[in-house]
């Protein structure tokens, strides 16, 4: 598949990869220039191959507040949330951001990987309730627009609507009562710093696409936004999330509402023990790459990399990784295998990466 800016993406020479079965750009000419354009001025991503669902009606914030884990009745209208997808095991369907709109529409974004696997769990659910469902993830294109100058950026541009300078986590949505595929302007983001994330028709994106690469805004792909994300060390599900996992075994404890009278999941959550833990680590000298083994001071496993990379603003080896908690002690030494050679890490409390978002 191929999203609505992948002719545009050619010709500014990206390099094409598979990516859950669209065709994305992984780079241009440059990762870490990419990278370092957001950590210092702004770029932009297409992340057009991500799910939209739009739950209507008047039980659309009581099924959506039961459907995930986080809190969705006690939000603001025009808030977004963060929060995981879980099955009545406990364990991670997907993470996504729901988007309250209105007390009788929401929308939800979720992972491009999963959208049939979401789609259909949702649907599952809501027999009833008084809603309606629907994937309008064909309908619309998506950008994330990111880095300290973001906002002045934008307004730069001709939007065909005022941008309100509003919060972090907070939402604008211009023609929701006049478009059958409204506008949004999010303030979200997958790399720690300022930004948008404005979903909208194939036709208005392409627009504001050709206007950001006019106005000088660097255009990036999936791997510097891969680099940016694990520098602040935000999840990625099928790497620090999965289905085996549940929110408790992954530092987003903060996520799970236990106060909620119900959701999904919430009686296995409630008695659940973690299992795992997630540490994040430096290494001076190579890489650590995605399932590399984490090993103890008597040199046992007691878990793997998740993910991994090489750091644009620490030039040195970053990761996060999985290890079982009945094995971690913070006082010890811990390990890194790479290559049959064993490799002493430093294991850090922080974000290897201060992002600067509101």
């Amino acid at each position: 598949m191929k999203t609505s800016l992948y002719e545009q993406h050619l010709e500014l020479g990206a390099k094409m990869v598979d990516f859950a079965g669209w065709e994305m750009p992984i780079q241009y000419k440059n990762l870490k220039e990419e990278v370092q354009a957001v950590r210092d001025s702004v770029g932009v991503f297409d992340v057009s191959h991500m799910g939209e669902f739009f739950i209507d009606g008047p039980d659309a914030i009581k099924f959506v507040h039961e459907l995930v884990t986080n809190d969705i009745e006690g939000a603001s209208n025009l808030k977004a949330i963060y929060s995981p997808l879980c099955n009545d095991k406990g364990t991670i369907i997907d993470d996504l951001i729901v988007y309250k709109l209105t007390e009788t529409k929401l929308m939800i974004c979720v992972n491009a990987a999963n959208i049939e696997k979401d789609l259909n769990w949702i649907k599952s659910q809501a027999n009833s309730y008084d809603i309606t469902i629907s994937d309008k993830s064909a309908d619309y294109s998506l950008l994330a627009v990111q880095g300290p100058k973001t906002f002045e950026t934008l307004c730069s541009l001709e939007l065909g609507y005022k941008l309100d300078d509003i919060e972090y986590y907070s939402i604008q949505t211009p023609d929701l009562q006049t478009s059958a595929t409204p506008t949004l302007f999010a303030r979200t983001g997958y790399t720690g710093e300022d930004g948008f994330e404005i979903f909208g028709p194939h036709d208005y994106i392409q627009n504001i696409w050709k206007q950001l690469i006019q106005a000088g805004v660097k255009p990036c792909g999936l791997g510097s936004r891969d680099v940016l994300r694990l520098e602040v060390c935000y999840p990625l599900y099928g790497h620090e999330l999965d289905d085996t996992v549940t929110p408790l075994d992954c530092a987003l404890k903060w996520t799970v509402k236990l106060n909620k009278n119900h959701f999904i999941g919430k009686a296995a959550l409630s008695e659940y023990e973690p299992k795992f833990r997630l540490i994040k680590f430096t290494l001076d000298k190579g890489i650590p790459r995605e399932n590399y083994k984490i090993l103890n001071s008597n040199q046992e496993e007691i878990g793997h990399v998740t993910s991994g990379t090489m750091s644009v603003v620490l030039n040195k080896g970053i990761a996060i990784a999985r290890v079982l908690k009945e094995k971690y002690n913070p006082e010890e030494q811990y390990l890194v295998e790479i290559r049959n050679k064993v490799l002493k890490i430093d294991i850090t409390k922080k974000a290897f990466v201060s992002g600067g978002h509101k």
